[in-house]
């Protein structure tokens, strides 16, 4: 299992209004024409992959933005809105018929077509490939065929099981423009699902055969994006766009980016003071007292959808639990590390969804949330909760101080012993926490593939959700989340949703701790600088200046 939208850096947030502008811009930065040939440079971390079926995180999220076209994207009011799809219609919220623009084309000359819809959505789906996101696909009619072993396959120690299909029923082509999506059961949000990025579609040159990607090809992908690549993916170093001009959609107003890889976000910061980095999308935590000043009205910050939590291996005995991990919960003052560490730019988080989304309600968490040291203590001495406490974040998101800062108060108020463990990249704890490797708790965060309650429920609390790394499963709250899936209406849906967030303020799998919002800075060699709810660049409206 893993993660779409997980983010690297520790984002800074948002304060708890519905119906703010989804993006903030920085139109003040730089002074002079713009120069429309020119290449802007973005930080971003190493992504674990760009496959799109396979991309969870943010800034592999963020190199695909440049690089592909969505069928939808999203208002001000977070509603979705056609850009490759022509229309997106149902009568009955479980057969959806999606007619697709003309004009597109992929990077390779290649024409956009619902089969490039269909191969690439059944690739994703497909089991044995092992895609991230393919938890996404769920809802389709005939995906737990692509999940499931065929009872009359040949099965052995040299053969894995197979599935008992290699495609999903739901899908069916009407003509080259036209397809049908029906699903397993009615989801009146559907189309708003399908602006994240594992529906993006691929060409027929990512296959060397039926449903199997050509060796190569990530590292040289072909999108249908206002941008296409330039060379290939220089891993842990850069991966250079440049403008695609047969694009038939908006026209970006630079000729390329540069998406540059750094290990830690306080260099890209120096570098963008001193002009040699154009945008870095998250003022590290250090810096934030000195943001201002250091940039002026080029230090911005705009509403984000972004969640932080610290996650408990719950197959781990020492925090399997409920009591334990309420205790630990309980021993954490929010206000304060926001206060000490973010000077006051976060928002504590005392439930399980952003505010940004419809349904969400304050304080969901309950008493597990309250800051009461003296009570933490009792609880976790009789829970037998272990002596010693080991926090595992990526040390290329700036985390390190406020997880010392945690660190710090489970010390006083629990008395134990806690470290902090950093692992190179965000990547590298991925990795390590989808093998179940001995982490102890660790740092996650999530930022919303599309704005919807589910999309924070389901892929991170649910059995067999896509970003449930900690392994909790509840059956009461996944039947909760299925039926609000079902719902015939949205404010149907939210009241099941809010009832399955209930559950979690019980079995606390993940103690929610902050609520972000972008905090961004550019250099002065760029304007027009915008971070939506998704923290990602608007690649269309960045400018260079001459």
């Amino acid at each position: 299992m893993q993660v779409r939208r997980l983010a690297a850096w520790a984002a800074v947030p948002l304060v708890a209004t519905l119906g703010l502008a989804a993006c903030g811009s920085g139109d003040d930065g730089g002074s002079g024409d713009s120069n429309p040939n020119a290449t802007v440079s973005i930080q971003i971390g190493e992504p674990q992959h760009l496959i799109p079926t396979n991309t969870t995180e943010t800034s592999g999220n963020q190199v695909l933005s440049a690089l592909f076209t969505p069928l939808v994207d999203y208002d001000a009011q977070n509603k979705p809105y056609e850009v490759q799809a022509e229309s997106i219609q149902s009568t009955d919220n479980t057969t959806w018929t999606i007619k697709l623009k003309d004009g597109y084309t992929f990077h390779n000359g290649e024409k956009v077509t619902s089969d490039s819809y269909i191969n690439a959505w059944n690739y994703g789906a497909y089991a044995p490939n092992g895609q991230g996101a393919s938890y996404f696909f769920e809802k389709i009619a005939g995906y737990d065929d692509l999940q499931s072993t065929d009872p009359d396959g040949e099965e052995g120690p040299q053969k894995a099981p197979e599935p008992k299909a290699k495609t999903m029923s739901g899908l069916k082509k009407v003509d080259d423009s036209t397809f049908t999506v029906t699903l397993s059961a009615p989801y009146s949000e559907f189309k708003t699902m399908l602006g994240y990025n594992a529906f993006y579609p691929l060409p027929n040159a990512a296959f060397s055969a039926p449903g199997v990607i050509k060796d190569g090809f990530e590292d040289a992908i072909i999108g249908d994006g206002p941008f296409k690549i330039k060379g290939t993916w220089q891993h842990d170093a850069k991966v250079e766009v440049e403008r695609y001009d047969a694009f038939p959609g908006e026209k970006p107003k630079v000729g390329g980016v540069e998406f540059r890889i750094y290990q830690q976000l306080t260099a890209a910061y120096a570098d963008v003071i001193s002009d040699n980095l154009d945008v870095v999308p998250t003022i590290p935590t250090e810096n934030l007292t000195s943001a201002a000043s250091d940039l002026g009205d080029r230090f911005q910050q705009s509403p984000a959808s972004s969640f932080q939590f610290l996650a408990f291996p719950t197959f781990d005995p020492a925090y399997s639990k409920p009591e334990v991990r309420k205790a630990i919960s309980e021993a954490i003052d929010r206000d304060e590390i926001i206060k000490s560490v973010f000077k006051d730019s976060q928002q504590s988080a005392r439930s399980f969804v952003s505010p940004v989304v419809a349904g969400y309600r304050d304080n969901t968490c309950g008493a597990a949330c309250v800051f009461d040291p003296a009570k933490a203590k009792a609880e976790y001495t009789a829970a037998g909760g272990p002596a010693k406490i080991q926090i595992s974040y990526n040390g290329d998101g700036g985390h390190k101080d406020w997880v010392d800062a945690t660190c710090n108060q489970l010390k006083t108020n629990l008395g134990v012993d806690c470290v902090g463990a950093a692992e190179p990249k965000f990547a590298d704890l991925l990795d390590k926490v989808e093998k179940k490797q001995p982490v102890g708790m660790f740092r996650l965060g999530w930022i919303m593939d599309y704005p919807s309650m589910e999309n924070y429920l389901g892929p991170l609390y649910t059995t067999n959700g896509s970003s449930n790394y900690y392994g909790y499963s509840n059956p009461q709250f996944d039947s909760l989340v299925k039926e609000g899936v079902s719902a015939a209406t949205p404010d149907e849906a939210i009241k099941k949703y809010q009832a399955a967030e209930d559950i979690l303020a019980n079995d606390l799998p993940v103690i929610p701790l902050r609520f972000g919002q972008n905090n961004f800075g550019y250099s002065s060699k760029v304007k027009n600088v915008e971070i939506d709810l998704f923290q990602r660049v608007n690649l269309t409206k960045i400018e260079a200046v001459s």
